[in-house]
Order: structure tokens, then C-alpha cells, then sequence
């Protein structure tokens, strides 16, 4: 029997050469939400962040780099790994959060939209290549490809672009802790329809809103400093709440969308989940398993990229899958026949998880 399987077939990114480690944040004055100033020593604060999240550095965009610039390196990259032509392209989505943000600016800019501007940074002139923009949270780029695989099923589309990007370093408050979890980073894929005899590629997919108490946990607001400008705001969260919602909800999700498919949990290989805090991402998948009745090594199982490159947004969970099948994260990797989950969880607030056989 021939299956329509929606496939990844290239994929790409573009990690920032700017190297900021936990140590440039030494002799950062740190304030609380309420204004009172955070008087521990910098070593203690920083001993204690990377204890929690795992962050030791990230990487941040040089001056003169857009966000729409990092998503066209990554997105060259992608169409070069799968060989493709960029002309026969359907559609260009880029799931991002603030837009282009320049240098020493807080301001977001979306005109035209990014998935526009990396079209003509890619020079395709083809009129029929649909570019729009996804605004998700940190879920984009999964939902991105939960998007062309219905667009695939359904005829819409034969080939698709899908890249994750952001550069929340143009947005951080640097008065606030959480400015140390942030980093900047772009990650592309190109997802086509193909025919075989086997079924592979997506398999299954859930996707979760949760907007009454929980649309806020991640917001825009006034710096923590004293006597800062209330008319400008930065991204701001309430990282314990996120924590709680993520470690209640996400394993369900990825339960709701493996449950849809005939594959034990056994057989999944590795989970690609976003890189948001070691310690909340390992409960995660800790409860994923236990609702199996399974204790895994999470080691084993769960790559992670988020020591050396922050929390990226979108970008992480595309990033994470490009390193491995380039061989670049050490002792994981990714072969032919693999089940895999994708999964995210972000501002809205949004959940998503695709099972996927490579």
C-alpha cells in the first residue's frame, strides 16, 4: 500500500558566533519585579541560575544582524541539504515571536512580515511561494510543521519551508535575572510529500491552549529597575507558574499524540523537547514516562543543547535536530526508522508534540 508520508528532507540553522558566558553577568545589578534590589553576591546568583536552568552560556547576534537575516542563513541551509530547487517551494513559514528588533531599539518590526523578507533574501520570484509568518511562543516551529502536514495531506502543498527563529537578546530586560536564560538562534526545515510504501515521517500530532489563567505567564512589560521607563517593556515571565503548567501539561500532550499511533513507548528513540530549563525539561519527560509506568534515563533519551546555547525560542527544537543529524551534539544521534517526538510548550499558553519516524 503507497502512503503519503509529510517528510523532512533538509534541514539547516544558524548559530550566532557571540559567546555570553554566566561570568559577564557577575557584576550585573539585578532587580526584583516589585523594584527591591537583588543583593546576593553575582557568583551566588549565577551558581544558583545555572543549578536551576543549565544555562553556563548563550549566543547572541552581532550588531547589524536581523532576525529575518539568521532565519535566510538557516533556510539556505535546509534547501541546500535537501537539494532542492527554492523555485518549486509552496510555502515559506517562519514562526517567530518580536520580529526584527534593531540594535539598541525595543521595538518590533513585522513590515512585511519576516517570512517576506527571507523570501527576497532568497531571491525566489515564484508568485505561487506563499511566505506568512506563525506567532506561537516557543511552539511555532513544531506547529509550523503541523501546518504542512496538513497542507500536504489536503493538496495545498508539495514542499514547504519551515524555519524557527528569534533574537531575544534585542528584547531582555538586563536588570531582570531571567535575561540570562535568553539567547538568539534560527533553525529550518524543508518538508515535502512523498509517496512509499512504508509510513514514515509525521505520524501523529496534538496541539493544547490554555488562555485563561494561564495567557499571561509570559508578557511584555516595564524593566525591573527602579525609576525605569514604563513605556518601554521587555519580555517578562512568571517562571514559576511556567514551570508548573509545562510539567503538569506537556506530558499529556505527548501522550495524547503517541496514544494515536500503534508505537509503544519503547520504541521512541529520542525526544526533542524545547530547550526552556534542564531541570523543568527533565521533569517533563520523567512524567511522560511514569503516565507508562516506565523510569527512563532521561539522559539517554532527551539531547539537549541549552548549556551552551540558551533558551533560542523557536528556534531550539530545530536547532537540536539539525545538530544531531549533522552529528554535532555528542552521544546522540538520529538513524533511519527512528520514532522521535518534537515538543513544545511556550507563551499563549501553547502546547504541541509530534511523533515522527525518521
Amino acid at each position: 500500500m503507497e502512503h503519503l508520508n509529510t517528510i523532512i528532507t533538509g534541514t539547516g540553522s544558524y548559530i550566532p558566533s557571540v559567546r555570553i558566558s554566566n561570568s559577564e553577568f557577575t557584576r550585573q545589578t539585578f532587580f526584583e519585579k516589585d523594584k527591591s534590589r537583588i543583593d546576593s553576591p553575582g557568583e551566588i546568583v549565577i551558581d544558583k541560575f545555572r543549578d536551576i536552568t543549565g544555562i553556563a552560556e548563550r549566543r547572541w547576534v552581532r550588531e547589524g544582524e536581523s532576525n529575518s537575516d539568521i532565519a535566510a542563513i538557516a533556510g539556505r541551509e535546509a534547501i541546500k541539504s535537501a537539494g532542492i530547487d527554492p523555485e518549486t517551494l509552496d510555502y515559506i513559514m517562519v514562526a517567530h515571536n518580536f520580529g526584527d528588533v534593531l540594535q539598541n531599539t525595543i521595538q518590533s518590526d513585522t513590515l512585511p512580515c519576516l517570512a517576506a523578507r527571507v523570501k527576497h533574501t532568497l531571491g525566489i520570484r515564484n508568485p505561487s511561494c506563499v511566505a506568512y509568518d506563525i506567532i506561537f511562543g516557543c511552539p511555532g516551529w513544531v506547529q509550523g510543521v503541523i501546518h504542512a502536514d496538513s497542507f500536504i495531506r489536503t493538496g495545498l502543498a508539495k514542499r514547504l519551508l519551515i524555519i524557527g527563529t528569534e533574537t531575544l537578546s534585542r528584547v531582555v530586560d538586563k536588570y531582570d535575572r531571567d535575561t540570562m536564560i535568553f539567547s538568539d538562534g534560527a533553525g529550518a526545515t524543508v518538508v515535502e510529500g512523498v509517496k512509499s510504501d512504508q509510513k514514515k515521517g509525521f505520524l501523529a500530532s496534538a496541539t493544547v491552549s490554555n488562555t485563561i489563567e494561564e495567557a499571561y505567564y509570559l508578557y511584555l512589560g516595564e524593566s525591573n529597575a527602579p525609576d525605569s521607563n514604563p513605556n518601554i517593556r521587555y519580555i517578562k515571565m512568571h517562571g514559576r507558574k511556567i514551570y508548573e503548567y509545562s510539567i503538569s501539561n506537556v506530558p499529556q500532550a505527548m501522550k495524547a499524540a503517541l496514544d494515536k499511533t500503534d508505537i509503544p513507548i519503547g520504541e521512541v528513540k529520542k525526544i526533542l523537547l524545547h530547550q526552556a530549563n534542564e531541570k523543568m525539561d527533565q521533569a517533563i519527560v520523567q512524567r511522560f514516562y511514569r503516565l507508562y509506568g516506565l523510569r527512563p534515563d532521561v539522559s539517554q533519551v532527551m539531547p539537549m543543547n541549552i548549556h551552551e546555547l540558551g533558551n533560542s525560542s523557536v528556534a531550539t527544537v530545530p536547532t537540536l535536530y539539525d545538530m544531531i543529524l549533522k552529528k554535532q551534539l555528542k552521544d546522540h544521534e538520529i538513524s533511519d526508522g527512528d520514532v522521535i517526538i518534537f515538543a513544545s510548550v511556550g507563551a499563549g499558553m501553547h502546547i504541541n508534540a509530534i511523533v515522527y519516524r525518521q
